[in-house]
């Protein structure tokens, strides 16, 4: 019988979620959910000291949005609660206790000073950080190189301690990851982690063993960053004799800076300008506000988008996949093996995709949100409907309908003379006298019936309709942008557009 595909995504809430870990929750999401599998969230907060009050809603909260909803977890439960890591530590201990009785890890009682003390004594020009590995061990104060009575003694009078693995000397682990193939590790490279530390907590090293095991995840995907973790993990899962349970893994390439150079950090959305989280992170203690992709004016769709397209292709020159079609075509074989690098233009170019796909309808409710910050009101839901029908080829961001859609609702607040002023003459003053009379009277009032009337009049005034369109966009809209201007004038009504007119022809008579 074939086991059920089991993933999951185990954050740390520790503040806003990178683009990075969303990348993963989404990879996640779309093998889960392309072979009618679960995907879990499971928070990791086992590191006390990094808790952040708020991050973990601010982790739904993303999710959500992005409509990647777990099958359990946290908040929606399931058959393997809790979720949280920290209503968890009764279960850690005895693993660990059984490592240290079958010989795989051992008690340390060092304190910080003495860990400071071999870092400062031991370190050497080829050795500038030392570690606590198979080469100091024996020279620190753990139940290695204390007697059995010694070790019971610290034991028994309550001596802080923590449990570290005992990595083996010299020993090659190996597993096949996904994306990479064959990957191999020398354990004498690898220091000896501390697997439960002094507050009985495990760290991220054992309870992501323990809990991938006992709630029967078959794939782990994380990004690459985690791959020297890696052989640690791998001894876990066989010292514990859960080997064959292990589940499969894959490591996800980074997320590069633009220029290729490294990691993208939220240092680098400061300095260039544009966003690395996926939505608004205001941190509490500091109550700095970080800007997010959803803040920025994205739609989720695109975002979800553009995050699938770092690292992944189907092998073709599509581009726009929705959720269902990235299900369909996602594939762990065709994730790159080399960082992805973000280009914040190829970004905003996803989302004026996404805009001009959408119906009006759709769109409404977020773009009625920055027209209120905008102190625009908007009480015709039908105007609203038409304006953004209009100018949506227009926006790339959700706050460029504001810009391009404001005339719609609210006299413009500017109104470039300037470029009408130099070839105003009393000819086009007569023509637009003239026009106000026209379209006062105009028995319908439709865009293709006042272009012909305008174009009409035009020639017989002996004008050209081309220099009678800039100033007539100026009066609508108060500059050289927007929409067809006949669409405009007959989106606004017949008493506006003449007002208009009227206002503008009236400040280049003075």
């Amino acid at each position: 019988m074939t086991k059920k595909i089991r993933v999951r995504f185990a954050p740390s809430p520790t503040g806003g979620l990178h683009l990075g870990g969303v990348r993963t929750v989404l990879f996640n999401y779309l093998f889960a959910k392309q072979n009618g599998g679960d995907f879990i969230v499971r928070i990791e907060d086992t590191d006390q000291t990094r808790f952040v009050e708020g991050a973990e809603a601010y982790i739904f909260d993303t999710l959500k949005w992005c409509g990647m909803v777990p099958d359990e977890s946290p908040l929606h439960g399931g058959p393997f609660a809790p979720y949280r890591q920290s209503e968890r530590k009764a279960n850690y201990r005895q693993y660990a206790e059984q490592l240290v009785i079958d010989g795989y890890a051992y008690y340390a009682f060092d304190t910080p000073a003495d860990l400071e003390a071999m870092r400062t004594a031991y370190k050497t020009p080829e050795n500038p950080s030392p570690q606590y590995n198979h080469a100091l061990r024996d020279k620190m104060r753990n139940s290695l190189t204390l007697t059995a009575d010694e070790t019971a003694n610290l034991l028994a009078s309550d001596t802080p301690y923590v449990i570290r693995i005992k990595m083996p000397l010299n020993e090659t682990v190996s597993f096949n990851d996904m994306i990479r193939g064959e990957v191999n590790f020398n354990t004498s490279q690898v220091d000896d982690k501390v697997l439960l530390k002094a507050d009985g907590m495990p760290t991220y090293h054992l309870a992501v063993v323990v809990d991938d095991y006992q709630m029967k995840i078959t794939h782990a995907f994380r990004g690459e960053e985690w791959l020297p973790s890696a052989p640690v993990h791998l001894l876990l899962w066989d010292y514990l004799g859960w080997k064959n349970e292990m589940p499969e893994w894959a490591h996800l390439p980074l997320i590069l800076k633009p220029d290729g150079n490294g990691k993208l950090s939220k240092r680098d959305g400061d300095r260039l300008g544009f966003p690395v989280f996926a939505s608004d992170w205001t941190d509490p203690k500091t109550h700095e506000t970080t800007t997010g992709f959803k803040e920025h004016g994205f739609l989720p769709e695109a975002f979800v988008n553009l995050l699938a397209m770092l690292g992944w292709n189907d092998g073709t020159d599509q581009e726009i996949f929705s959720m269902d079609e990235l299900i369909a075509q996602f594939s762990m074989e065709r994730v790159h093996k080399g960082g992805a690098k973000f280009d914040y233009e190829k970004a905003k170019w996803y989302n004026h995709e996404w805009i001009k796909r959408k119906h009006p309808k759709e769109l409404e409710l977020s773009i009625q949100k920055y027209f209120a910050e905008a102190g625009i009101t908007v009480s015709d839901d039908t105007l609203l409907a038409k304006a953004i029908e209009l100018v949506k080829d227009r926006c790339t961001l959700l706050p460029d309908f504001v810009t391009q859609a404001a005339f719609f609702f609210q006299l413009p607040e500017q109104i470039d003379i300037a470029a009408v002023q130099p070839k105003w003459d009393d000819k086009k003053n007569r023509f637009f006298n003239e026009l106000i009379r026209a379209y006062e009277l105009s028995a319908v009032w439709e865009s293709t019936d006042l272009e012909t009337e305008f174009k009409e009049m035009a020639a017989a005034h002996q004008l050209k309709p081309g220099e009678l369109m800039l100033p007539f966009r100026i009066m609508l809209v108060g500059g050289k942008f927007g929409p067809g201007v006949f669409d405009i004038a007959a989106t606004i009504g017949r008493n506006e557009t003449v007002a208009r007119i009227k206002k503008v022809v009236g400040l280049l008579h003075l």
